[in-house]
């Protein structure tokens, strides 16, 4: 996604049908997605990556694997959530596989609690799809269950 000079910092949220999505944006990246109850007043409404996240929850696939996302996180953390912006589209894997994709070893509790912390810890949920993997993540389990069923 190429910055847009009017949208490309600011806070944007919009209610969908079954959510609210607020998103975070800095310098043209994402920094931060969350799920309020509400739209805060203080977000604006008009961006262009809300725009297709209301294509995608009316069934239009989209990976979201161009959006550009500033992982603001420890650095165990970043191969992690790099591993799961791979997770194809429609699909659920396993801690144990996430783990393996993120170069850690899956029999090692330490590497297991790295990768459960990582997806816990998630600044952007949806475009680092959490709710991909089967584990609880940053993405609340009722926007998880949605956003599943929207990619089946």
């Amino acid at each position: 996604m190429a910055p847009d000079a009017a949208t490309d910092a600011g806070i944007f949220a919009r209610s969908f049908e079954d959510c609210v999505v607020e998103i975070g944006v800095a310098s043209g990246r994402v920094v931060g997605v969350s799920f309020p109850s509400e739209v805060p007043d203080d977000a604006a409404s008009d961006h262009a990556l809300l725009d297709r996240v209301e294509a995608y929850l009316r069934g239009t696939e989209d990976h979201f694997d161009d959006v550009q996302v500033a992982l603001t996180v420890p650095t165990a953390q970043r191969p992690v959530l790099e591993a799961v912006r791979n997770v194809p589209y429609g699909e659920t894997i396993s801690v144990g596989r996430l783990a393996r994709l993120a170069g850690l070893d899956p029999e090692n509790d330490g590497d297991v609690e790295a990768v459960e912390t990582a997806l816990r810890e998630n600044p952007a949920p949806l475009f680092v799809p959490d709710h991909r993997v089967e584990a609880p993540g940053a993405t609340p389990e009722r926007v998880a269950r949605l956003f599943r069923a929207v990619e089946s």
